[in-house]
C-alpha cells in the first residue's frame, strides 16, 4: 500500500485552487531547482501541485533511460492508495463478453515488450514565442524505456469487440480534485489492436513504479505520452471517439496554420496522435565555456512511428551541415543516440545546431508551428557555447 505521504516526503508541495482554463489543465508553478523526491533526485521540478518532473538533458546519454531519470507527467494527483491485490481492470463497452481482470490474471497472459520513446506533447513549450500557458517543459519531458505486458488486442479478443467498436477509451485512477474533469483518452480501434500496443505492467524489466503507472498502464507506442494512460482501471470500447476535456479541446492541433498569438475554434482542430521527428543536443549544455580542443557533441533523436534516417549537426549557426554518427542500438519507436566530433578552428562564440530527418522524409523545421497549447514543438535544436583560446 502506497500513500500520498510517500510522494510528499522530502519535497514541499503547495496547495492552490484549480483554475478552470480552456482546456482544463493542472495548476503549475515552474521550478528550476533540482528535485529531492526520493528515487527522482536531480530531476527538474516543473509543477508542485500535480507532480511534473523533467529530465536534465545531460542524462540523455543512454539508449534506455533509467527509471529514476524518466520524466513524470501528471494531470491530477497520483492515486492516494494503490493495492496490487485489490486492483482490477475492467474491459467493457462495445464487447460481447465484458471482463474484469486482476494483476495476477494479466500476468498469466503472454507478455510482449516494446522499446518506446515516450514524450509529452508539450515538450519544448517553454520555447514558443509568444509564450503559452501550461507546464513550461524545455527539452527533457521525454525518455526511452522498454515496456512489457499483455497486448491490448489479446484482451479485446477475449472480450469480443462488436462491429460497432471504433475507439478504445482509457481511464485511470488519478485522484481528481474538485470538479476537474477526469483524465480520459481514447484511441482508434486500429491502433488499439496493433501488436505493439500493450497494457504495460513492467518498465525496464521491473514492475512499474507508482510515478509511472503502477500496477498497469496503457502503452501506445509512437504516440504522444497522453495516449498512454497511467494507473489504468478501465478499458472501454466505444462506437466513436471519446468526448471529454482531454480529447476536446485538449490535445488537439489546428487544421490550418494560425498566426502566433492567435486563437482557434475547437471545431477546426484534430486530435494529436503520432510524435514529430525531433532531435535534442544533450551535450554540450547551452551557455557552456569549453577549452579549445575537440568537442564531442551528442544527443538523441526520435520520430514517433517512423525511424530516424539521419541527424545532421551545424557548428556555424546553420550555414553548413555535417552528418552525425548514429548509435548502434535501435528499435522501432525508440530514439537513436548520435554523436559528432568537432574541432573548433578558433576561439569564440558558436551556435551548435542539430537536425533530424526520418524515414518518411520529415525534417525538423526552422520555426515552430505555433499553437495555443504549445504542442509538438520540434524546431531544430541549438545551444550557444564559448570556446576559450
Amino acid at each position: 500500500m502506497i500513500s500520498r505521504r510517500d510522494l510528499l516526503k522530502g519535497t514541499s508541495f503547495a496547495a492552490a485552487a484549480v483554475g478552470m482554463a480552456h482546456p482544463v489543465l493542472n495548476w503549475s508553478a515552474d521550478q528550476d531547482g533540482a528535485s529531492a523526491l526520493p528515487g527522482k533526485e536531480g530531476m527538474i521540478l516543473r509543477s508542485f501541485r500535480f507532480l511534473d518532473l523533467e529530465m536534465p538533458t545531460e542524462f540523455m546519454n543512454s539508449w534506455i533511460t533509467p527509471v529514476p531519470r524518466f520524466f513524470v507527467r501528471n494531470h491530477m494527483f497520483e492515486p492516494s492508495t494503490l493495492d496490487a491485490a485489490e486492483w482490477r481492470l475492467s474491459v467493457g463497452g462495445e464487447v460481447e463478453k465484458p471482463l474484469t481482470l486482476s494483476l495476477a490474471d494479466l500476468q498469466k497472459i503472454e507478455a510482449h515488450s516494446v522499446t518506446n520513446t515516450l514524450e509529452c506533447a508539450g515538450n519544448g513549450r517553454a520555447f514558443l514565442n509568444p509564450n503559452v500557458p501550461g507546464v513550461q517543459w524545455q527539452r527533457g519531458a521525454v525518455g526511452n524505456a522498454r515496456f512489457s505486458g499483455p497486448r491490448l488486442r489479446d484482451l479485446l479478443e477475449r472480450a469480443g469487440v462488436k462491429t460497432t467498436g471504433k475507439h478504445v477509451m482509457f481511464h485511470g485512477l488519478d485522484d481528481v480534485p474538485g470538479k476537474v474533469p477526469s483524465f480520459i483518452r481514447s484511441i482508434p480501434i486500429e491502433k488499439a489492436i496493433d501488436g505493439d500496443t500493450v497494457v504495460a505492467t513492467h518498465m525496464n524489466g521491473a514492475p512499474l513504479t507508482k510515478h509511472h503507472g503502477f500496477p498497469a498502464r496503457a502503452l501506445v507506442p509512437g504516440w504522444i505520452g497522453a495516449a498512454s494512460c497511467k494507473w489504468l482501471s478501465e478499458v472501454k470500447v466505444l462506437d466513436k471517439e471519446f468526448e471529454g476535456n482531454f480529447m476536446k479541446p485538449g490535445y488537439r492541433m489546428p487544421n490550418k496554420p494560425i498566426e502566433p498569438g492567435g486563437s482557434i475554434n475547437p471545431e477546426e482542430t484534430h486530435p494529436i496522435t503520432v510524435l514529430n521527428v525531433k532531435s535534442v543536443i544533450a551535450s554540450p549544455n547551452d551557455g557552456t565555456t569549453l577549452k579549445h580542443s575537440t568537442v564531442q557533441v551528442h544527443g538523441a533523436a526520435w520520430a514517433g512511428e517512423a525511424d530516424v534516417a539521419k541527424v545532421e549537426v551545424s557548428t556555424d549557426s546553420g550555414a553548413t551541415w555535417n552528418l552525425a554518427q548514429l548509435g548502434s542500438e535501435e528499435a522501432h519507436y525508440a530514439w537513436r543516440l548520435w554523436n559528432y566530433s568537432w574541432k573548433p578552428a578558433k576561439a569564440g562564440d558558436y551556435v551548435i545546431m542539430s537536425r533530424a530527418t526520418d524515414s518518411q522524409g520529415r525534417s525538423q523545421p526552422q520555426t515552430a508551428a505555433w499553437n495555443p497549447s504549445g504542442y509538438l514543438y520540434n524546431v531544430i535544436d541549438q545551444v550557444k557555447i564559448r570556446v576559450q583560446a
